[in-house]
C-alpha cells in the first residue's frame, strides 16, 4: 500500500508541489495548511511521515508546536521539518523535539525524497525492533516440517496471503496459530507495515473497547494531555491480530462490526470518525 504523506504549509502551491512530487513517486499525499487543519488530519488517520513548515502564517502555533504534539501523540510518525527562513538554531531545535531532518526552502527534488525514504524507512525498522523486543522469546515465525499437512498449510497460507481478506484461524492453544497470522502479515502486500497482536482472552472487558479503539483527549493541545492510541489506529497500513477472538465481550463485539466493513471508528470519549486501512485476521479454539 501507498505511505501516506501530510504536508503542512501555509502555501498553497508549495503544498501543490511537494503533492505532485510525492504522487508521482507512489505516495499518498495530504495537505493542511495551519495547526488547527493538522490536528484534524492527524485525528482523522494517522499519516505515514508529515512534511512540516516552521513558521505558518495566520496559524495558532507554529511548526515547532505542531511538533511537539505529533511527537506526544504519535511518537513514532516521523517529521521531517522545512522552513524558507531557517537557521542552524531552529534546526538544532527540531532535531531535539524528535524531528527526523531539517531541510531548507528552496529543496532539491532528489534530497527530499531521499529523506522522505530513509525517514520512512527508519520508522519502520524501529517498529520491527520495538516488536522484537515485547516479543523476546516469543512464539517462532516459520513453519517446520515437511508432512502433508504443513506442507498443505503452506499452500492455505501462499493462497490468502496476497489477498486483502480477514482471516479466521482455527486450532487448539499451542497449535501455531499466531505463527500462521505473522506468516500470512509477512507475505502480503502489506508486509512492511506494522503487525499489532491484542490477546482478548486476556484483557479485562472493561478494558477491551480502550484498547482497540484509544481514548480522545479534551480538545486542547497542551503537552500533558497525551492521547491513547489504540491497536485499531497502530495497526493501520498492516495487520491487527485479535487472538482468541471468541473471548470479546458481546457489546464489543457489535462496536467492531463497523470498523471491519467500513474501516472506520471512534475513540472513547471521542465524537470524530478515525479512517484506517487495516487487515484483521482472528484466532480462536
Amino acid at each position: 500500500m501507498a505511505y501516506d504523506i501530510l504536508i503542512v504549509d501555509d502555501e498553497a502551491d508549495i503544498r501543490m508541489l511537494i503533492a505532485g512530487i510525492l504522487e508521482d513517486e507512489g505516495y499518498a499525499a495530504r495537505g493542511a495548511y495551519d495547526a488547527d487543519s493538522a490536528f484534524q488530519a492527524i485525528q482523522a488517520r494517522r499519516p505515514s511521515l508529515v512534511i512540516l513548515d516552521i513558521w505558518l502564517q495566520g496559524s495558532q502555533g507554529d511548526g515547532l508546536h505542531i511538533l511537539d504534539v505529533i511527537k506526544r501523540d504519535h511518537p513514532s510518525v516521523p517529521v521531517v521539518m522545512i522552513s524558507g527562513h531557517g537557521t542552524i538554531e531552529t534546526a538544532v531545535t527540531a532535531i531535539q523535539k524528535g524531528a527526523y531532518d531539517f531541510i531548507e526552502k528552496p529543496f532539491k527534488t532528489d534530497r527530499l525524497l531521499l529523506l522522505v525514504q530513509r525517514a520512512i524507512e527508519t520508522a519502520r525498522l524501529r517498529n520491527e525492533n520495538e516488536e522484537l523486543k515485547l516479543r523476546g522469546g516469543g512464539p517462532p515465525t516459520e513453519l517446520i516440517g515437511i508432512s502433508p499437512a504443513t506442507v498443505q498449510l503452506r499452500q492455505v497460507i501462499n493462497r490468502v496471503a496476497p489477498t486483502n481478506s480477514r482471516v479466521l484461524i482455527a486450532g487448539p492453544a499451542g497449535s501455531g496459530k499466531e505463527v500462521v497470522a505473522r506468516l500470512i502479515h509477512r507475505y502480503s502486500r502489506r508486509a512492511e507495515g506494522p503487525f499489532v497482536v491484542i490477546n482478548c482472552a486476556a484483557m479485562h472487558p472493561d478494558r477491551m473497547e480502550t484498547e482497540l479503539f484509544g481514548v480522545e483527549r479534551p480538545i486542547s493541545y497542551h503537552v500533558d494531555q497525551p492521547r491513547k492510541i489504540g491497536t485499531f489506529e497502530q495497526a493501520h497500513g498492516g495487520t491487527l491480530l485479535l487472538d482468541e477472538v471468541a473471548d470479546m465481550p458481546l457489546a464489543t463485539q457489535g462496536k467492531i462490526v463497523r470498523a471491519l466493513q467500513e474501516q472506520t471508528f471512534e475513540r472513547v470519549g471521542g465524537g470524530t470518525f478515525v479512517s484506517v486501512d487495516v487487515r484483521v485476521i482472528a484466532t480462536t479454539a
